[in-house]
C-alpha cells in the first residue's frame, strides 16, 4: 500500500533550480533515508512533503486516512506555554477524542440510554482510528525516556536540546502511520540514540528521515533516496549498500563521458567537412552530434572540500591536570581528576546530558577556572575550540569579511599561501556566496564557516564539541579524513558513534557526581564490554556461583586494549608517512632542482619507505589478532 506519492515535483529559487521532475513513492513499512549535500534541497523537499511549502510544479498525494507526523530540525513552539499546556494542545483531535470518550463513560454510568450508547460506539471507533487508547501512557513514557521531567517548566526557558527531545516525544506518542524526521539524533546523548534506533528498527511505523548518523541509517533504513544535482536516485538497501551503488553509478557515468568525448572528436571532423546542402541523413547525424556534445559537457563535477591547514609545532609539555575539582553548589563536575596529555592523544568524551562535559572542555581551554587543583598548559599549545554554540558574529557581516577579520592570507600545510577568497573556495564557498551576509547561510554552511574560523588559526590541540550537527555527509567525510591525519592532540565530544569509533582510541566516561573513568579503546568496544559485563552479572545473580576449573579455561588470543591502540596508531602513522612520500615525489616532479637536491630528496624517500615497511609489518602482525 502506498502512503505518500510524489509526481513531477519542481522547485526553483531566483539564483538556481533546486530540483525538477522528482517522482517517487513511499510504501507501508518503508524506512527511507534521504541523503543530499548541504544546499541540494532536502529541507525544502521535506517542507513540501509536509505541506509547509508549496512546489513550483508537481503534486504530493497522501493516502486518505493516513496520519503523518513531522519532527523539525529546530522545533518551534507557541510562546508562553508550559510543557503541560503544550502537550495538551499538541494533538487536539486525539485529546478531544480521549476527553469525549471519558465523559461519555461517566454519563453512561449515571444514565444509560441507547443514544449515549451509539455515541460511545462512535467515539470508540474514532479512538481506534487515531491510535488514541495508549496515548497518555505512551506520552508519559517518552517524556521520561527523553528526560523531560517537569511539566510545569516554561517551554520558552528550555534549551534547544530539551525542545528537540520534547518535540520527539510528542511526535512518537501520536503514533503516526508515516513519520518524517529531520536530524532526529541531534541533541540526543548516545544512550538515547541507541534506544531510539532500537525502537524505530523494531517498530512497524513507516519512516522518512534526514540524518547524518551513518550507524543510525545503516541500522534502520531499507531504502535510500539520494538527491544529487537536481535528480533523485533510489537505492533499495541500507546506507552501506547505497555507498556501493553510488560508486558504481559514478564510475559508469565517467566511462560514458570518456566514450562520448572520444566519439565527439571524430564527429567534429565530419561536421567541419560536411557541405552546406545537407541530406535528411546528414541532418539526423548533425542532430546526434549536438546531443553528443551536450553529453560530453555534462561531466560530473564532484564537489570537494579541502580541509588542509598548517599545524603549529607542539612541544614536549602539552597539558597536565592534577587533582582538579569543579562543582556548582552541590553538583560535582570533577572530583580530583588527574591526566597528562601526550602528543597524538585522541580522546573521546562520553556521558549523559548535564554531567559536565562542556564545563570540562572550558576548564581545558581556560574559559572556566577549577575550584582547586592545577591545570598546567605548555607554551606551544594552540587551541582550536569548536563549541556547540556555533559561530558568533554579526548576522549582517559578509562571509568573506568573517575570514578576513582573522587573516587576509592563509598558509596550508604544503607551504602554499591562499587569499581569504581562495581559502573559502577550498571550503565550498563559491564567490557568489562569499559576499552574502552570514544571515543568508543555511545551518550546514554556518557550521562549515565556523569550522574554517577554528582551523585557520593553525591549532595543534583541537577540541570539538558536537562537530557533526548540521554537517552534510560530504563535509563529515572530509572532516574525518582531516582529523585522521591530524598530528596534534584531539578531544572529541560527539553523539555520532561512527565518527567516534573512527577517530578516538581512548575515552573519558563521565559517570556523574564528578567521577570520570578512563577506557582504552573505541566507543563500540566500550559498549560491547559494558553489555558483556551486564550479561555476566545478570547470569551470576540468577544462578548459584560455580568456580571454573583452571583446566577448562581457554587461552584468549584476542588483542589487548594496548594492542588495539597500537594498531590504530600505526594506521595513522602509515597514513602520514605515505602522505610525506607523496609530497616528496611532488617536489621531484614540479620543482627545478640541482643534482644534490634530487639526491637528498631521493634518500629521504628511501628512509620513509623503510619506516613504512617496518610499521606495516607490525601492523600486519596485529591485524591477524582481529
Amino acid at each position: 500500500m502506498i502512503y505518500l506519492s510524489v509526481e513531477k515535483l519542481a522547485k526553483n529559487f531566483p539564483e538556481h533550480q533546486l530540483f525538477e521532475d522528482l517522482t517517487f513513492g513511499i510504501f507501508k513499512g518503508d524506512k527511507v533515508g534521504l541523503i543530499a549535500n548541504n544546499g541540494a534541497g532536502k529541507s525544502t523537499l521535506i517542507r513540501i512533503l509536509t505541506g509547509k511549502e508549496a512546489p513550483d510544479e508537481g503534486s504530493v498525494y497522501l493516502k486518505d486516512g493516513i496520519k503523518m507526523g513531522f519532527l523539525e530540525q529546530d522545533p518551534s513552539f507557541p510562546e508562553n506555554l508550559t510543557v503541560a499546556q503544550l502537550i495538551k494542545a499538541a494533538h487536539p483531535q486525539v485529546r478531544k477524542a480521549i476527553d469525549t470518550y471519558h465523559q461519555l463513560l461517566e454519563e453512561q454510568a449515571d444514565d444509560f440510554n441507547e443514544e449515549k450508547q451509539q455515541k460511545l460506539e462512535s467515539i470508540t471507533a474514532e479512538m481506534e482510528r487515531l491510535n488514541a487508547w495508549d496515548y497518555d501512557r505512551d506520552l508519559k513514557a517518552y517524556l521520561t525516556r527523553f528526560r523531560i521531567d517537569s511539566l510545569d517548566q516554561s517551554v520558552d526557558a528550555m534549551s534547544g536540546g530539551q525542545r528537540k527531545r520534547l518535540a520527539l516525544a510528542i511526535a512518537l506518542a501520536d503514533q503516526p502511520d508515516l513519520l518524517i524526521l529531520d536530524e532526529p539524533t541531534n541533541h540526543l546523548d548516545i544512550d538515547m540514540i541507541e534506544w531510539l534506533e532500537n525502537h524505530l528498527s523494531q517498530s512497524s511505523i513507516t519512516l522518512l528521515m534526514v540524518t547524518h548518523d551513518r550507524y543510525f541509517l545503516d541500522s534502520i533504513c531499507n531504502l535510500i533516496l539520494e538527491l544529487h544535482d537536481g535528480n533523485l536516485y533510489r537505492h533499495q538497501g541500507n546506507y552501506a549498500y547505497f555507498l556501493e551503488k553510488r560508486a558504481e553509478r559514478e564510475a559508469t557515468f565517467d566511462r560514458e563521458i570518456e566514450k562520448a568525448n572520444s566519439l565527439l572528436k571524430h564527429e567534429l571532423e565530419w561536421m567541419r567537412r560536411t557541405p552546406q546542402a545537407r541530406t535528411t541523413k546528414a541532418k539526423s547525424r548533425i542532430d546526434a552530434f549536438y546531443d553528443l556534445e551536450k553529453k560530453s559537457k555534462s561531466r560530473r563535477t564532484s564537489q570537494e572540500i579541502n580541509l588542509e591547514v598548517k599545524m603549529s609545532r607542539l612541544g614536549g609539555k602539552i597539558l597536565e591536570l592534577k587533582n582538579v575539582r569543579k562543582s556548582y553548589g552541590d553538583i560535582k563536575i570533577l572530583d580530583g581528576f588527574t591526566y597528562t596529555f601526550k602528543k597524538g592523544d585522541r580522546v573521546g568524551i562520553v556521558g549523559g546530558n548535564g554531567v559536565g562535559k562542556s564545563t570540562f572542555l572550558n576548564i581545558l581551554t581556560g574559559r572556566e577556572k577549577a575550584n582547586s587543583g592545577k591545570v598546567n598548559l605548555g607554551e606551544t599549545v594552540v587551541f582550536g575550540y569548536y563549541t556547540q554554540d556555533g559561530i558568533t558574529t554579526t548576522e549582517s557581516k559578509r562571509v568573506i569579511d568573517v575570514i578576513k577579520d582573522i587573516a587576509e592570507n592563509i598558509q596550508l600545510s604544503n607551504g602554499v599561501k591562499l587569499s581569504a577568497s581562495q581559502f573559502l573556495e577550498f571550503f565550498l564557498f563559491p564567490p557568489e556566496v562569499q559576499y552574502k551576509p552570514v544571515s543568508k547561510l543555511s545551518g550546514g554552511d554556518r557550521r562549515r564557516l565556523y569550522l574554517m574560523t577554528v582551523l585557520i588559526k593553525n591549532p595543534n590541540f583541537l577540541i570539538l564539541d558536537e562537530p557533526t550537527n548540521d554537517l552534510d555527509l560530504l563535509t563529515l567525510n572530509k572532516l574525518e579524513e582531516f582529523l585522521f591525519g591530524f598530528d596534534g592532540c584531539l578531544v572529541l565530544v560527539s553523539h555520532d558513534r561512527y565518527f567516534m569509533d573512527k577517530l578516538v582510541d581512548h575515552l573519558f566516561i563521565f559517570e556523574g557526581e564528578g567521577q570520570i573513568k578512563g577506557y582504552n579503546g573505541t566507543y563500540t568496544e566500550y559498549r560491547l564490554q559494558k553489555k558483556e559485563t551486564a550479561e555476566k552479572e545478570s547470569i551470576a545473580n540468577s544462578k548459584p556461583s560455580r568456580k571454573k576449573s583452571p583446566a577448562t579455561t581457554k587461552s584468549d588470543n584476542r588483542p589487548s586494549n594496548r594492542e588495539k591502540n597500537e594498531f590504530r596508531k600505526l594506521e595513522r602513522e602509515i597514513h602520514q608517512l605515505e602522505k610525506k612520500i607523496s609530497e616528496l615525489e611532488d617536489q621531484l616532479a614540479t620543482q627545478q632542482l640541482d643534482l644534490s637536491q634530487i639526491e637528498s630528496i631521493s634518500q629521504e624517500i628511501g628512509k620513509v619507505m623503510t619506516e613504512i615497511d617496518h610499521k606495516t609489518e607490525r601492523w600486519m602482525e596485529l591485524a591477524d589478532k582481529f
